[in-house]
């Protein structure tokens, strides 16, 4: 998603703002900008001013009482912490009384005097835009801030420099990517899962990323730079290097490798994209499928695989628990919950049995595969199985640093049930009465995260190099190619019934 710089052109009109929240942000209770905030602005708008007092001495509360009295003209109303906050959680605690007060946008003010009140319209004029979402106030569009840095030129560098890399990281192009000068629309603030974020100053960098990540648009508009006392107080060279790593473990929680709960916007998916065009477990299956063939696709959700399969010649039956969309995919389509399934049709009569990426969403695979072999009777079909391989490289150093992080894909999917390993699963299913007749490794889908580009290919090359060396500790995931042993049942009727032939044609002597 790309962001867009929004300067404001002088014929602007003014939107009809029904309710505007100013939420001042004063740790030393510093209250003398409310009065350079233009009266004339005030007096346009339907508007209410929140001061939050952050549980300070009683000498802090009486003074700070004091200063908010003498502004008894203005619409304030002033809270007291009864637990002292940090920066993150006292902006929770403003956005979510603009949420719960039904406000319309809410402008966030530093009482340090950091960014002019004076230009606060400039923020909030933007917001009637309904394709924008978040305005940031930037010291950067048109500004020349070198004039005046004296001693600030280190933070000013440093600024630039994290903004540079945060928007290369995450497609965007803000020119101010730690400017606390900022102004909401209260409903997105209702999307966002801001609850969630740090306490510090790194929720500045996460409400940044939750916007772009729920495609939420943020502009930004010019004000003028300051070295002020609130930028002093961030040690700004820490705060760059912490909302640095927020930026990385947003772009890890994207790739699956590492979840984090604030980045968690996405609805999830009933099934994954396909994965075509590289060794992935999706063209492994389909290549090793002739023509013309008969497929049962368990869990094989609206039919990707098998529409690919169907232009093969192959006739594919579906068995899946979600509604089916696109009928024209499967030749025929059963609902059914695989947790609790019960085979009322016969499946015996199939060549190609698939379970890709399905056995590890089973409460119980084991009772699965011993259910399924019973269908079968004496007939072998080929029964291919992919699932992700618990032991892959990245989860074992994972464990070694004390993590076990679950995500929305990938092997720690939050969906897993069961967790396998290439001797665990082989050990499984000869326990469940089959025969393992091939297995192979899998790499990991570096053309999925990145792109089929020459970095998603040159990984993906390496990785393939790297499973010839050990691919259980180096395929992301298992490929395994089973049949069924005869059921023990149904091989006893079977030996009875050819007995009883033989019996007949031998001819009882006189």
């Amino acid at each position: 998603m790309e962001t867009n710089v929004n300067n404001l052109r002088k014929d602007s009109k003014e939107i009809n703002v029904q309710r505007l929240l100013i939420y001042i942000y004063s740790p030393n209770n510093e209250l003398e900008i409310i009065n350079r905030i233009p009266k004339s602005f005030l007096n346009k708008y339907d508007y209410e001013i929140l001061y939050i007092d952050d549980a300070p001495t009683d000498e802090a509360y009486l003074e700070s009482y004091k200063k908010i009295d003498k502004l008894y003209s203005l619409n304030i109303n002033f809270l007291h912490n009864p637990v002292r906050q940090n920066y993150g959680d006292n902006l929770k605690l403003g956005f979510e009384y603009a949420i719960q007060n039904n406000f319309d946008f809410v402008v966030l003010l530093h009482g340090s005097g950091d960014f002019d009140p004076e230009l606060i319209e400039k923020l909030i004029l933007p917001l009637g835009d309904d394709n924008v979402h978040m305005i940031i106030g930037s010291r950067f569009i048109h500004n020349s801030p070198f004039k005046n840095l004296k001693k600030s030129w280190l933070k000013l560098l440093g600024n630039r420099l994290f903004t540079s890399i945060q928007n290369y990281l995450l497609h965007t192009t803000l020119t101010d990517f730690h400017s606390g000068y900022r102004a909401f629309k209260v409903n997105t603030l209702r999307e966002i899962p801001f609850r969630t974020n740090d306490g510090s100053y790194l929720f500045d960098s996460q409400i940044i990323i939750q916007h772009i990540i729920a495609q939420k648009s943020i502009s930004e508009v010019a004000i003028p730079y300051y070295s002020g006392k609130n930028i002093y107080l961030r040690n700004g060279i820490k705060y760059g290097i912490e909302g640095l790593k927020t930026t990385i473990a947003s772009k890890l929680h994207k790739l699956s490798i590492f979840y984090k709960r604030e980045f968690d916007l996405e609805p999830p998916s009933e099934e994954y994209s396909l994965k075509l065009g590289y060794v992935s477990s999706h063209s492994l299956a389909i290549d090793r499928i002739e023509p013309n063939k008969r497929i049962l696709d368990i869990g094989g959700g609206q039919g990707r695989i098998a529409k690919e399969l169907k232009q093969k010649g192959c006739l594919v039956t579906g068995i899946d628990r979600c509604e089916l969309k696109y009928k024209e995919n499967y030749s025929s389509f059963y609902k059914r919950d695989l947790d609790f399934i019960t085979f009322d049709f016969e499946i015996h009569q199939f060549d190609y049995v698939l379970l890709l990426d399905i056995i590890e969403h089973l409460s119980n695979p084991e009772f699965f595969m011993d259910t399924l072999r019973e269908q079968f009777l004496l007939s072998k079909p080929t029964i291919i199985i992919t699932t992700p391989n618990i032991a892959f490289f990245i989860t074992r150093l994972q464990l070694l640093f004390g993590k076990f992080n679950y995500g929305k894909e990938g092997i720690l999917d939050k969906t897993h049930k069961r967790l396998f390993t290439f001797k665990t699963l082989r050990r499984s299913l000869l326990q469940c009465g089959y025969q393992v007749k091939t297995q192979q490794g899998i790499p990991a889908p570096f053309p999925k995260a990145l792109g089929l580009n020459i970095i998603g290919k040159t990984l993906l090359g390496i990785n393939r190099l790297l499973i010839v060396l050990s691919k259980s500790l180096f395929a992301y995931q298992i490929y395994m190619e089973v049949s069924p042993t005869p059921v023990v049942k149904a091989l006893l009727d079977q030996t009875i019934e050819k007995s009883n032939q033989k019996k007949q044609t031998i001819v009882t002597p006189n």
